[in-house]
């Protein structure tokens, strides 16, 4: 889905958002409320540039307008695979995005997160991955490796892992399957905006993709891991 043919069933025309090559931003109207939009578009490489766009409109909204709720509209290819933004720092200007959206949580912001097109790697982790909750619509394509790029990382087979992608989610792209690992709260379809509004009010402001993951079969040791560590501290 376009981001044009997404605001339209998100916020009809109560919306003032604008693409800015692939960065989206701007404000929309839901019940009253004035809400954040922040996020890309064009199946964006996240950069160095994109990454501190992003950031400075989330700074922003925290400075200007203290507690309102932030949308976060994901559709990125993963981080920008160049040099120049590599030797620029891309690891920190990721980051710094990923430690903005942690502190407008911690200010009281509502963050949410939808992918409405493709979320891959470094892109996602550190946007959609740090909201209250993310979401995506069910024709989204998420994934951290193509299972060929895993077999080169891991040294296992491509037809082991594809086996092993049959039983557990961890190991197989697809929006189902982060459904499944606690990733992705849930799927959105038909009202869009009834959805978004019921996340803004019940999504959960602590962490509870590990609980998630094992309660769904996705992601059966994690919660277990967290509650030892925990008990230990």
């Amino acid at each position: 889905m376009d981001w044009h043919t997404l605001l339209q069933r998100l916020f009809g025309d109560a919306h003032a958002v604008q693409a800015d090559g692939d960065f989206l931003h701007g404000t929309a109207q839901l019940d009253g409320a004035t809400l954040a939009i922040v996020g890309t578009t064009g199946h964006a490489p996240i950069g160095v540039a994109l990454a501190l766009r992003q950031a400075r409109a989330v700074l922003d909204t925290l400075a200007l307008h203290p507690g309102r709720a932030i949308v976060l509209l994901i559709d990125t290819q993963g981080q920008q695979l160049r040099r120049r933004d590599e030797l620029l720092g891309i690891n920190r200007a990721m980051a710094h995005l990923g430690c903005c959206i942690d502190q407008a949580r911690r200010q009281g912001h509502r963050v949410i997160g939808l992918v409405y097109d493709q979320a891959l790697s470094g892109g996602f982790i550190t946007s959609g991955l740090i909201a209250d909750a993310c979401y995506a619509l069910p024709e989204a394509e998420i994934r951290v490796m193509r299972i060929p790029a895993m077999a080169r990382v891991t040294k296992i087979s491509e037809e082991r892992l594809t086996a092993l992608s049959k039983d557990n989610p961890v190991f197989a792209p697809g929006v189902q399957n982060y459904v499944a690992m606690g990733g992705i709260r849930a799927l959105w379809s038909g009202d869009l905006a009834a959805a978004l509004r019921d996340a803004l009010a019940h999504a959960p402001t602590d962490d509870v993709r590990a609980a998630d993951g094992a309660e769904r079969g996705g992601r059966q040791l994690a919660a277990a891991v967290v509650q030892r560590v925990l008990d230990a501290a």
